[in-house]
């Protein structure tokens, strides 16, 4: 049996640093599409095993979360989900609220413990998985294989080009074209679902983006599910049975931004082995395919939905994958770990003890760092040792395990205030039948993924588990997070992927033999004893919470329209208008919207109908604070309806929030209101060329 669900996994949309870039001044102010939770569960009738997979609109995956998911489903159904058999993998996209990892690293890339965020992404698993619960009924699970093109670039290719000139001549490309998908239909004809592993970063909005958004992923999955739920059924954005997920892969050098990177000042391109203008490496990014980044986003998310498309109508043609549920979980110590080549299984060494490299401080092409670092060189700025001393005194034992690596920061040393780097790791083996997801809490470089499945693969082949055409797919990002995965000889180049693999050179093969115990463990039967990681987030801050909200400066009501839409547009042009609104925290508007573009059937409007709400891609949200006195901050919205081509009619723009009051003494209190705009007129172009990207 298979069962699909869907659920809103927003969270704030305001006030809080994205997670991914570590960039200080993007701080979120508004929407550019709601982030999505998708679940499908796998019931084997035989044996009553089942498991949970989830792909969630987020920057990554957060041990955190899956305790609390789990604390919730068991008081919904005791011990059926568990940590051993619910695989939660974040999609990866850059444009997301921060504050849901407890490690203190990435409190500083964000903005510290925010359980606003947590909450509202552990309700959106929560309820996807219910409803996959609740959705399960006979069905069928088909497999198609393609290649998406045009829609990722290598990112480190100095680094891949350093992997033996054997192992690359295997391959057509420096980057993992293959989209893998999976095709879920109901034996009695109904279509439930499609999940999906591509590689490829959630950057194509960089970092200057302010808009929470599911990035290319999200976008794709939005064309999916509005194709097969609406819109001529009537069903908003996330609110359809059919389910479709882009899940990420082995994305760790993989960029969307398809343009080769260029110095932003002179458009000249980048010092090649170090990205970087100048010897800086501020100047040098890249972008692409499109004019700006919300184009790019359609065209990169366009070209996985269009083979999406095609997989998903060749799959029904292809033969069941098989019915066979099983998973295995376990939890294993980083730090100290012995480790053996995988292939001779002679003894390597042990892991380091976590630590960042000072070309992780140079960011990538997608989206630079600060200060004097470059990707490939390190400083000769003394100041950073000085500073990298007061955390830990490096010792030259710590320093020899992570050699080329120059730390930067000894995050496995620091445990002040708390732990600044996971010591302990979650790894996850879910199987249906033919097909094996393994769930990595890493980034895997494209020659990472390969050799991990190559070998993976075949240790599951020679346990009788799959067959020979069998298929490995990565989970990336998956349950935890620790950053990045990349093989030996990719380490020594120390790009940005090298310096922020944080256990040292051996990490990769660490992965290899860790996951091939995980595979005995499957096929013996056996259920691996391990020790899971400390969970500290009741220690930490409370984040932040709902103030008093004031009327901006001319408003006497919130919902009071500031600036009107214009009387008339043409079609492909932006409607626009500003209300007198409130923090967005008050509301998160789960499975709800902020704005409403109404269509007009009458003077009145007195039966208006929806054509776009805030999860729609031609509508963008931006909530724009300011300064009333030198303690009271006022905000207004600013909504954008960007018309369709050939749209015509009378519409109006709707916005919903909610403000609090919160006097100096007596009961907190939060009330709902509305602001309407005048109805405007929209007429075609009557131009007829592609003026809209899909």
């Amino acid at each position: 049996m298979i069962g699909t669900g869907i659920w809103d996994a927003t969270g704030p949309i305001n006030d809080l640093l994205m997670m991914g870039m570590a960039n200080p001044n993007q701080k979120g102010a508004g929407l550019h599409q709601r982030l999505r939770c998708r679940t499908f569960i796998a019931l084997d009738t035989t044996t009553n095993k089942r498991f949970a997979f989830v792909s969630l609109d987020a920057g990554m995956g957060s041990q955190v979360m899956n305790n609390r998911v789990m604390a919730e489903l068991k008081k919904k159904y005791g011990d059926l989900y568990t940590l051993q058999n619910v695989g939660i993998s974040g999609t990866h996209t850059h444009s997301g609220p921060s504050g849901f990892l407890q490690e203190v690293m990435f409190q500083f890339s964000g903005s510290g413990w925010q359980p606003v965020t947590v909450n509202a992404m552990v309700n959106g698993v929560v309820e996807s998985i219910v409803m996959a619960h609740d959705n399960l009924e006979p069905a069928t699970a088909k497999m198609a294989v393609g290649e998406v093109h045009k829609s990722s670039r290598n990112r480190s290719p100095t680094a891949y080009a350093n992997n033996p000139e054997e192992e690359r001549n295997q391959y057509n490309f420096n980057t993992d074209l293959n989209m893998t998908l999976l095709r879920f239909d109901g034996t009695n004809g109904t279509e439930l679902g499609m999940f999906n592993w591509f590689a490829v970063h959630g950057t194509t909005m960089n970092n200057t983006n302010k808009l929470v958004s599911g990035d290319n992923k999200g976008y794709a999955s939005y064309l999916f599910e509005k194709g097969r739920n609406g819109p001529t059924k009537n069903v908003r954005p996330g609110m359809g049975k059919f389910v479709a997920a882009f899940a990420s892969n082995n994305l760790g050098d993989v960029s969307p931004n398809t343009e080769l990177p260029r110095c932003r000042d002179t458009g000249k391109l980048c010092d090649n082995p170090t990205s970087s203008c100048n010897g800086r490496n501020q100047q040098c990014s890249s972008s692409g395919p499109g004019k700006d980044m919300f184009e790019s986003c359609q065209i990169i998310g366009g070209n996985q939905f269009m083979v999406a498309e095609k997989l998903f109508n060749a799959a029904q043609k292809n033969s069941d994958i098989g019915s066979t549920v099983d998973y295995v979980q376990t939890y294993v110590k980083m730090t100290g770990l012995n480790v053996s080549d995988p292939a001779t299984k002679k003894p390597l060494g042990n892991l380091c003890s976590a630590a960042m490299g000072q070309s992780f401080a140079a960011g990538t092409t997608d989206g630079p760092g600060m200060f004097d670092f470059t990707q490939g060189a390190n400083s000769t700025n003394p100041l950073w040792n000085i500073i990298r001393n007061v955390l830990h005194k490096i010792t030259p034992e710590e320093e020899e395990c992570q050699k080329p690596k120059r730390i930067l920061l000894p995050t496995g040393h620091v445990n002040f205030p708390h732990p600044w780097a996971a010591d302990t790791l979650p790894m996850q083996i879910l199987r249906l039948g033919n097909f094996v997801i393994c769930v990595v809490p890493t980034e895997m470089t494209t020659m990472s993924g390969r050799r991990f499945r190559k070998y993976i693969k075949a240790k599951l082949v020679s346990r009788g588990l799959i067959d020979a055409d069998g298929t490995v797919v990565i989970a990336g990002l998956g349950n935890a997070y620790a950053d990045y995965t990349v093989t030996f000889e990719e380490y020594q180049i120390q790009r940005y992927e090298g310096g922020s693999t944080i256990y040292g050179p051996h990490q990769l093969n660490a992965y290899i033999q860790e996951f091939e115990k995980l595979v005995d463990a499957m096929a013996d039967g056996k259920t691996p004893v391990s020790k899971a990681p400390e969970d500290f987030s009741s220690k930490l801050s409370k984040g932040k919470t709902p103030g008093m909200d004031y009327f901006p400066s001319g408003a006497k009501h919130f919902g009071q329209v500031m600036k009107d839409a214009e009387p008339a547009y043409k079609s492909e042009q932006v409607a626009r208008v500003t209300f007198a609104g409130a923090n967005a925290l008050n509301n998160l508007k789960t499975q709800s919207t902020y704005m409403e573009v109404q269509q007009c059937n009458d003077a009145a409007c007195s039966s208006p109908v929806v054509v776009a709400v805030d999860g729609d891609w031609e509508t963008r949200v931006h909530v724009n604070k300011a300064k009333k006195t030198l303690v009271v901050t006022t905000r207004t919205w600013t909504l954008e309806w960007y018309i369709p081509a050939n749209t015509s009619g009378t519409y109006r723009i709707v916005h919903y929030g909610t403000w609090c009051d919160k006097p100096l003494i007596g009961k907190t209190t939060f009330h709902d209101y509305t602001g309407i705009s005048r109805t405007f007129s929209v007429t075609p172009t009557g131009n007829n060329e592609n003026t809209e990207i899909l």
